[in-house]
């Protein structure tokens, strides 16, 4: 309904009241009725004001303890969120100080390993010494152990970059001591230097003998393949063979006579060759030479008469 409708409906009822007031202006029935009236709908909007009122008051209340609810669940929340964050946080410093204990372990037992092997390599060496006063063979042949599977080049090739880099600075920090020269005086640091000095020199010496001892090694290495080069060409020699069938990196492969007879095939080039040659024309050949041949006999053994002219 419009706003113009609504201003016509009201100037009606306006209307109409005072067409009624004029009507029964005299009438004090009709008056007492319309005191009635208004009495029973001032109770009706009382009564609908103080219903409305409590149904406030009630959605009111309702909506007060839903908040507070609300409030005591976002505090549990928080609480619980809480907790979790501090389980969390120990749980991952608990990791971090069982990662950082096993890391520790590791490079105590590296280090426990590689004292080992330093020490074996100093025996190593005083018995390489000692062996190279009696000047003995260059070289040793042993046996190799069928219980390992991986020689200890190859663990080494195993090992990445971090191991390996890991392993050096243990390694170096073994070999290695620490230089402690505070508080000493001239002498002291002179019979320090003089230490050093040796240090090197002996250093330098025992790489000067390895690098001799790894070229003399290289040239007896080199020495054996080639004895062992010569080894192989005969025995390829003795079955028949091309020299070098037994010197390469596989075996010869062996020729059998066909996919179908396991046997070797002893044929010669020669043999192989008149397989694939045919026969065919040969044979036809033959047989017309003959065929010639006999025609030819034929007409050489006819009687031959005189021309008579």
């Amino acid at each position: 309904m419009s706003d113009e409708e609504e201003v016509y409906s009201e100037e009606e009822e306006e209307e109409e009241e005072e067409v009624v007031e004029t009507e029964g202006a005299g009438d004090p029935e009709f008056i007492k009725r319309q005191d009635q009236k208004r009495s029973d709908l001032d109770e009706q909007l009382r009564e609908y004001i103080t219903e409305w009122r409590k149904q406030r008051a009630k959605e009111e209340e309702d909506l007060k303890k839903l908040k507070e609810k609300q409030a005591k669940r976002k505090v549990a929340r928080a609480d619980e969120e809480r907790k979790m964050a501090e389980r969390k946080k120990a749980e991952e410093e608990r990791r971090v100080r069982e990662i950082e204990e096993k890391k520790q372990r590791d490079i105590e037992e590296k280090r426990q390993r590689l004292e080992e092997a330093e020490k074996k390599r100093q025996a190593m060496m005083q018995a390489l010494k000692d062996q190279n006063k009696n000047k003995g063979p260059n070289f040793t042949i042993t046996k190799r152990d069928a219980s390992s599977n991986l020689s200890a080049a190859q663990l080494e090739r195993n090992k990445t970059k971090e191991q390996l880099e890991e392993e050096k600075k243990i390694s170096l920090s073994i070999r290695i001591k620490p230089l402690v020269v505070d508080g000493l005086g001239v002498d002291k640091l002179r019979e320090k230097a003089h230490e050093l000095w040796e240090c090197i020199v002996k250093l330098e010496t025992e790489k000067y003998d390895l690098e001799e001892r790894q070229k003399r090694q290289d040239y007896d290495l080199k020495e054996l393949k080639e004895r062992q080069k010569q080894q192989l060409r005969h025995k390829a020699l003795k079955k028949g063979l091309d020299p070098e069938a037994l010197t390469g990196k596989y075996p010869p492969k062996i020729q059998v006579a066909s996919k179908y007879e396991r046997r070797v095939d002893t044929r010669s080039y020669g043999d192989k060759k008149k397989l694939f040659e045919g026969g065919l024309e040969d044979l036809i050949k033959e047989t017309n030479e003959k065929s010639w041949k006999e025609k030819f006999g034929q007409f050489d053994s006819r009687q031959k008469g005189k021309c008579l002219i």
